[in-house]
């Protein structure tokens, strides 16, 4: 453990210590091990290598080429199933290894459970939402947004829950290497200004929602008036919320036949 620590700290973890603990968790012998630091060290996020990560106290399968669930995004999970009521239609669209919709619906309270759907366009991160929605009855389609998901969702989904891409692509380079080099770029691009499928996403959302469902959408706050001004656009009622704790932004919105749903 002393040199898998050490060899840790040289290639700059904060975290060694605690690094080193679930990379011999997640060896099987000595020789796994000294692979496994030496891609850690190499800069390759941890999650990929362990082949978890921690998300709402959940572990979620991820690996090399998926996007690695944010604990900001954390935030959006507790204001989804503060909505969510049991038996309800929840779709995580732009889902990567499906963290949110797993979560959502682990955490929906009244043991009735969720009808859960999760699609996304990568069928790398695809491979990983199929284990993670697995326990919960979930069915995963591929394709480009709503194209994949089949007409008898259509008018049904209470709760859409989304982490798409907004980072603008001028910022790409800025982001830390971990996310940079190694989660797919169609993850983390999100156009000139960073809210193109933001964009895509308002536009199609209302033949999909069911009469009061709710669209939540992770932005950022600089972000967060355009968010809201496409969903608007489309027909939703709008509101932010902001969370100090996870440094999040979400923006909920509601079909207008709210009453409809009670």
């Amino acid at each position: 453990m002393t040199a898998t620590v050490a060899a840790l700290r040289t290639a700059g973890c904060v975290f060694a210590e605690e690094e080193a603990e679930l990379l011999a968790g997640a060896a099987a012998d000595e020789v796994h091990l000294a692979g496994l630091v030496a891609r850690r060290a190499a800069g390759e996020p941890l999650e990929h290598v362990v082949g978890w990560a921690e998300f709402c106290g959940l572990r979620m399968a991820v690996g090399e080429g998926a996007f690695v669930p944010r604990r900001r995004t954390e935030f959006l999970v507790q204001e989804a199933v503060a909505l969510a009521r049991p038996g309800a239609v929840v779709l995580d669209l732009c889902c990567g290894v499906g963290a949110l919709g797993a979560a959502v619906a682990a955490s929906v309270p009244g043991g009735g459970g969720v009808e859960l759907h999760a699609a996304d366009i990568d069928p790398v991160a695809l491979a990983y939402a199929r284990r993670n929605v697995a326990p919960y009855g979930g069915a995963v389609w591929e394709g480009d947004l709503y194209d994949p998901l089949p007409a008898a969702l259509r008018g049904r989904v209470d709760v859409l829950v989304v982490n798409a891409p907004y980072v603008p692509t001028a910022e790409i380079a800025l982001l830390p290497a971990e996310a940079r080099d190694h989660e797919p770029l169609t993850s983390l691009d999100g156009g000139a200004d960073g809210l193109d499928l933001h964009r895509r996403i308002a536009a199609g959302a209302l033949p999909w929602l069911a009469p009061g469902g709710r669209l939540l959408i992770e932005t950022s706050a600089r972000q967060s008036p355009v968010t809201a001004s496409a969903l608007s656009s489309a027909g939703l009622t709008v509101h932010a919320v902001t969370s100090e704790e996870y440094y999040a932004t979400v923006i909920i919105a509601v079909t207008e036949h709210e009453s409809c749903h009670q």
